[in-house]
Formats: C-alpha cells, sequence, structure tokens
C-alpha cells in the first residue's frame, strides 16, 4: 500500500478484518497520531457492498458529531479512486474485552469507575440523538492511563437519518436488546440494556446469556438470569436491582437514561438508596435506525495461553500436540451483527405481551358493576362466570386474569368490593350501575347482545379467538417450512412468532441465501420478516448437507444443542485461544466436535487422541473441570450442562495441553457439533482424517445411529479469523 493515504503519512498496519484495514497514521500538518479505517469502494451494482459503504460513512456522521472524553474521537472522512477511510483517534489501550480476558473480574470499585465513564459518554451521545446499538466490551476501549472511550457506531442510529430496514436485525446476540431482536424500532434504552449486560459481566465474569444466535434469543425474551450476587461472591446484593433495571425486557421499565442509571449504580454501590424509576424525567431520543460501530483501535494483543506456532496443518499428527493446536485457526464469526446459529430453534416474543382482555368492561353501552358469583360458576366456553345474587358482593375468582395494569376499582360501583377488585378497563360512557345482576351468558364471542345487563360480559375480542390465531401460525410455519426444506447448502431455524412475524436465523451458501430469502418472503406473505441467515465464502454445503437430516429445522424449539464461543460473536485474531462452549440437549450425551476451515483442513476438537481441557457447568451451576486424557476422551455430558473446551483461564497444565489457537490462513470458518445418546464412532478419529474421507464416515455413522434409534442431533457456527 501506498505511504501515504490524503495528507496522513501511512506507519504500519493496527489490525485487518473481512472489510477493510486499520491503519497507524500521522497528520503531518499537526503532527498528531492518528488512526485510519478504511474500505475498499465497491462496485456500484453490488448493493449489498453499497449498503457497507453507506454503513461506513453513517459511522463518520454519528462519531463525528460526538466530542467527549469518553468518545473514540472522528477527525475526518475521505475517499480516494479505491478506498474510502475514516480518521480516527489513536487509542493507546486496550479493550475492556482485552483486559477482562487477562484478569477476569474487576474490583467492583473499579467496575463502577469504568460503567460510570461509559454511561457519561452514552449520555453525551444519546443527547445529540445517537444511539449506538452495539455497546459490547469489545467496543468500550481503555487507555493505558485508565480512561474509558466508546468506540464503533459502525451501526449506530441517528436521529436525522432517514435509513431504515424493517426487521433488520443489528448488534451482537449476547449484548442486544429485546427490542433489537424484535426488529423493532430502537432509542437510548437499547444501549442502557447493552449496557446493563456489560455490568453483569464485569460483576460475575459471565454473560447473562449464552448458546446460539436462536437460543440467546430466546432468553433475552423470555427468561430471567441469575442475580450477579448469586454467581459471584465479591458482586454487592446491593447492585442487583441496579442490574435488573437496566436489562428489563421492557424498555419502558429500564432507566430513563444513562444519567439515571449510572446515579442509581453509585447510589447502590454507596449503600444509599437508588433513584426511583423516571427521577431525571429524561426522554429518550427516538434515533433513526442504521447500523454504526467505530473499529476501536486496539494495540495487538500479546499471544494467548497457548503460544501457537501460525501455520496451520490440515493432517498434523495427532501425538505432534502444540504444532496441531497452534495450527487451528479459529472459526469465522458473522461479521458485525450476530453469530450466525446454525439449525436454531424457534424464537419466541416477550412472555407477558398484550393478552385478551379480561371478561370485566362491558361491549356496549351497559356499565361494569360489581358481580356477585356463587363459588362453582356454571359457564359457556366464553370465560363469564354464571352468577347468582349475593347479599355479600364478592368478586368472581375464575374469570381469566386481568391483563398487565395493577387492577383498578370501577369509577361508579353501587356495592363496595370487598376481596380484591375486578379490573375495569374502561367504564362505559352511560353508567346503569345493576345492583342485583341476571347473569345472561353472551351468545357470541364476538359481538355480546345488549339486552340484558350483564355483569361481567365478554370482551369485544371474543374467548374463541385463539383456535383461529393458532391455526393462521401453524399454517404460516408449514409455508415457510415447505419453502425452505428443498434448499441444500443451508442450516435454517427460526419460527413464527407470537405476534404473527416470521423470524428466519441460520446458515446458507452465499449463491443460497438470496433464492431462500425470495422463498420465504413468498410464503411469509405479507407477514413481517426478519431475516438473520448468515453465508460463507468458501464452500461449507457438504458439511451441511450431510448433518441437515439430523440438524433442528424451522419451527422446531430452541435450546437443544447449541454452540458458541466464549468470546462471542466477534471476529479472532490471529494466537487467540479457540474455546468452544456447547450446551448439551435435554438427554445425557456424547459429542464429536469438528473444526472445518477454509483451507479444506480439519481437526477433531472432541474427543481427541490428545489432552485437553474440559470444563463441565451442569444446569444447577456447578462447575466441574477435567483435564482429559486418551482414555477417558468419549465420555457422556450431563443433560442441559454447559461443556467449554480448552479455556486456558481455568486449565492447570502445560501451555500446549490447553486447547487451540488461531493461525493463517485467515478467514470463514466453521465448527460442527454432534450430540448422540451413544457414540458415534468407537474410538477418537485420527486428526490425518482428510474433510472428504471424515464426511463420508460420518454420514455412514449418523444412518446407522438413526436406523439405530440413538438419540442424535448437529448443530454449527461460523466465525471469521482475522490478521492482528
Amino acid at each position: 500500500m501506498e505511504q501515504r493515504l490524503g495528507k496522513y503519512e501511512i506507519r504500519g498496519i493496527l489490525g485487518k478484518g473481512a472489510m477493510g484495514t486499520v491503519y497507524d497514521a500521522r497528520d503531518p500538518v499537526i503532527d498528531r497520531r492518528v488512526a485510519i479505517k478504511t474500505i475498499t469502494l465497491p462496485d456500484p451494482s453490488d448493493t449489498e457492498a453499497q449498503d457497507e459503504l453507506e454503513r461506513f460513512k453513517r459511522e463518520a456522521q454519528a462519531a463525528g458529531r460526538l466530542t467527549h472524553r469518553n468518545i473514540v474521537g472522528v477527525f475526518d472522512y475521505g475517499e480516494t479512486d479505491t478506498l474510502a477511510y475514516i480518521v480516527m483517534e489513536f487509542v493507546d489501550g486496550n479493550s475492556l474485552k482485552g483486559v477482562m480476558e487477562k484478569q477476569e473480574r474487576f474490583p467492583v470499585a473499579e467496575t463502577v469507575r469504568v460503567m460510570e465513564a461509559l454511561l457519561e459518554g452514552l449520555q453525551f451521545s444519546h443527547e445529540r440523538g445517537v444511539v449506538h446499538r452495539d455497546i459490547k466490551p469489545a467496543n468500550v476501549m481503555i487507555t493505558l492511563d485508565g480512561q474509558v472511550k466508546i468506540a464503533d457506531f459502525g451501526i449506530a442510529r441517528i436521529e436525522s437519518s432517514s435509513m431504515t430496514q424493517a426487521g433488520t436485525i443489528m448488534g451482537t446476540p449476547a449484548y442486544m436488546s429485546p427490542e433489537q431482536f424484535m426488529g423493532q424500532t430502537v432509542d437510548a434504552r437499547t444501549d442502557i440494556y447493552s449496557a446493563g449486560v456489560v455490568l453483569y459481566q464485569m460483576l460475575t465474569g459471565e454473560r447473562p446469556f449464552e448458546g446460539s444466535m436462536t437460543a440467546i434469543m430466546h432468553k433475552a425474551l423470555n427468561t430471567t438470569p441469575p442475580r450477579p450476587s448469586e454467581l459471584s461472591v465479591t458482586a454487592p446484593a446491593a447492585l442487583d436491582e441496579v442490574v435488573a433495571k437496566a436489562m428489563a425486557k421492557r424498555p419502558e421499565q429500564r432507566f430513563a437514561s444513562a444519567n439515571e442509571f449510572a446515579q442509581a449504580l453509585r447510589a447502590a454501590f454507596n449503600g444509599a438508596g437508588a433513584p426511583s424509576a423516571g427521577a431525571s424525567g429524561a426522554t429518550p431520543p427516538q434515533a433513526a435506525e442504521a447500523d454504526a460501530t467505530v473499529i476501536a483501535t486496539q494495540r495487538p494483543r500479546p499471544p494467548a495461553a497457548s503460544p501457537a506456532a501460525p501455520p496451520r496443518a490440515a493432517a498434523s499428527p495427532a501425538n505432534a500436540t502444540p504444532p496441531a493446536r497452534s495450527k487451528l485457526p479459529l472459526f469465522a464469526g458473522v461479521a458485525v451483527a450476530a453469530v450466525a446459529v446454525l439449525g436454531g430453534g424457534g424464537y419466541f416474543l416477550l412472555a407477558g405481551g398484550d393478552k385478551t382482555p379480561p371478561p370485566a368492561p362491558a361491549p356496549s353501552v351497559p356499565m361494569p358493576v360489581t358481580p356477585t358469583p356463587a363459588p362453582p360458576p356454571s359457564r359457556a366456553p366464553a370465560p363469564i362466570p354464571a352468577q347468582i345474587p349475593a347479599p355479600a358482593p364478592v368478586p368472581a375468582p375464575a374469570p381469566a386474569p386481568a391483563p398487565g395494569p395493577v387492577p383498578v376499582p370501577a369509577p361508579v360501583v353501587p356495592a363496595p368490593v370487598t376481596p380484591a377488585p375486578v379490573p375495569q378497563p374502561a367504564p362505559a360512557p352511560a353508567p346503569q350501575p345493576v345492583p342485583v345482576p341476571v347473569p345472561v351468558p353472551p351468545p357470541s364471542p364476538v359481538i355480546p347482545p345488549a339486552p340484558a345487563p350483564t355483569p361481567v360480559p365478554a370482551p369485544a375480542p371474543a374467548p374463541s379467538p385463539p383456535p383461529a390465531p393458532q391455526s393462521s401460525a401453524a399454517a404460516l410455519r408449514a409455508a415457510v417450512a415447505a419453502a425452505i426444506a428443498p434448499f441444500n447448502c443451508a442450516l435454517i431455524g427460526g419460527d413464527v412468532t407470537d405476534q404473527g412475524g416470521v423470524v428466519v436465523t441460520g446458515i446458507a451458501g452465499p449463491d443460497v441465501a438470496p433464492r431462500l430469502r425470495a422463498a420465504v418472503q413468498a410464503a411469509a406473505g405479507t407477514a413481517p420478516l426478519t431475516w438473520h441467515v448468515g453465508s460463507f465464502t468458501a464452500s461449507y454445503c457438504k458439511v451441511l448437507d450431510t448433518v441437515r437430516p439430523i440438524a433442528a429445522h424451522f419451527g422446531d424449539h430452541p435450546g437443544n444443542l447449541a454452540i458458541s464461543l466464549k468470546g462471542g460473536a466477534v471476529p479472532l485474531h490471529d494466537t487467540d485461544s479457540i474455546v468452544p462452549r456447547v450446551t448439551v440437549p435435554p438427554f445425557a450425551a456424547y459429542l464429536q466436535v469438528d473444526y472445518f476451515a477454509g483451507d479444506g483442513s480439519m481437526v477433531h476438537l472432541h474427543p481427541s487422541a490428545e489432552e485437553r481441557q474440559i470444563d463441565i457447568q451442569t444446569p444447577d451451576r456447578r462447575v466441574q473441570s477435567l483435564h482429559t486424557t486418551i482414555r477417558e476422551a468419549a465420555r457422556t455430558f450431563p443433560a442441559g450442562a454447559v461443556v467449554t473446551l480448552g479455556d486456558p483461564v481455568t486449565c492447570r497444565c502445560k501451555p500446549e495441553e490447553v486447547g487451540w489457537t488461531v493461525g493463517p490462513p485467515f478467514g470463514t470458518d466453521m465448527i460442527l457439533v454432534i450430540a448422540t445418546s451413544a457414540p458415534l464412532f468407537p474410538h477418537p478419529r485420527s486428526n490425518d482424517d482428510t474433510s472428504d474421507a471424515y464426511l463420508r464416515d460420518l454420514k455412514t455413522a449418523i444412518e446407522a445411529a438413526r436406523r439405530q434409534g440413538v438419540q442424535i442431533v448437529a448443530n454449527a457456527v461460523r466465525v471469521d479469523t482475522e490478521a492482528r
């Protein structure tokens, strides 16, 4: 490359990625050291690449309007005949992710300090209409003197931007908010949720939700993680509520601003009462939907615990332990957005969402009155309790539960309500109290007749609609599954949401993905489509097609078998440790974990003929660390356990016995995991295997296992590897 870029002198390379390169440079006019991020200008006919260029420009626009001590500064944007570039502040330090990987836990006081600085930067950004949308440790820089700076505004959303694509998921799964997963419009509270996840991880050393893209999505939408104080003895219980509020499922239940979050955190840390919700009165700005994040310029990190030998060999001798571990470049993580998990499961909406209103409000003129049902009411299919006049009015225990809001007594009620009142959402305009109602079940669930005043008439939405939506969802699910079925070279998961949308996740070949999306869109019709299918540059079609019969499909429940990386869905760099994390399906299972490289080579990660570190976390969160030997390499793992392979943090062993590290060539690779109730192969496979030979044997073994009734399921993940 030329020694100058515009007026800037190029000194060296700080890092390379799938989209471009980051250079160490100098501004000769003012003698300032800078970092320059570049991407290649795309062909005008390449719409996908043009989108990336627009995102790149948006990154410059988003960060360029923000001058703050806690935000990496952007100084300039320019283009040459072949490149577009952003000139940024040079950050002499490391990312929060890199720091956490070295020391695992932060002292609580340091955690609070870092979070306050992060939230100060976010408050400044939000006040200027910029929502980051990808807050995570890799995008938080810490300088050598401890200053905290937010980086990577590549998927930021700018208030004035008109660039919006409905149903697009942007962000990193483990840190994404529920509204991001659902493809909804985001605001400042999305960053507050992600910052809450970062706080959780700093307090506990773990992310609240792990697993595949689909598994994380399901957990983020429907489950509550353990409290930080339950996982770490150093995490103060006083901070539990702060984390829980920041990570609330619904945006309106979170802190209204980053300042409010910071105040609550400081108050809890000091032992004082946290400010009440909404104390700041701040309203999160509505930012435009786009994509954003500036690659924080990281200095090359020292090699991980395993001193890898960079060159990768496809068939390294099994007994040559150190080279085999060091040659393996790691998986290709789905670019900025998220891990593309093969064959993930369904997509679930927030539990406790809008429900059919309870039978409290009158459908027409009669005003709601206090019901007086008998203990064993006799009722029609509609949820309307039959009532018998009684001296003391008692609310019916049987009606359907009230909607989300707290029960509110009826505005005009002739008789007092003694126990818990039935919620009265909206009084009818013409009050006509009926002291002693005569129960008349509505003949129609849609529009109940108005002749006889009924104390608790059926709501307008009618109790019988449930079968219709279920039928409609089932038909839509079947239609989409049928559209996906004919496509080879793809592992596709997802499901129909409770609100009638279609969510598709997984991975597909580069030529398959566009045609697959068109087919799914046609099958979905007018239903909203959220598309999260990753692609790859190398051909892994034979791998996908071999395991497709045993992989989860569209409409299957998530969580059966998950594969991810300990560090999350981010590109791995030269000498980084490769630490696969597998969630065992709901049966005690043997695991076969294989790594396929873009150059056609492969390595068996587990079971292996070599010793490896294995950590097993059972569903009750107890952790067992093993250093496997050849004799015990093939073993069963408990149902639902999380198995981590080759973690340098927990291994009390020789560096070369830890696991695997990244080396060249770099690009897109894949990890495949298969869980079975009986061993798939009688002995651990040799790393002398070639991909073609192994896949032939694997196909035969899968067919034999299915004939014998062995429980078997497969999943896979792709990740990117890059030079530093």
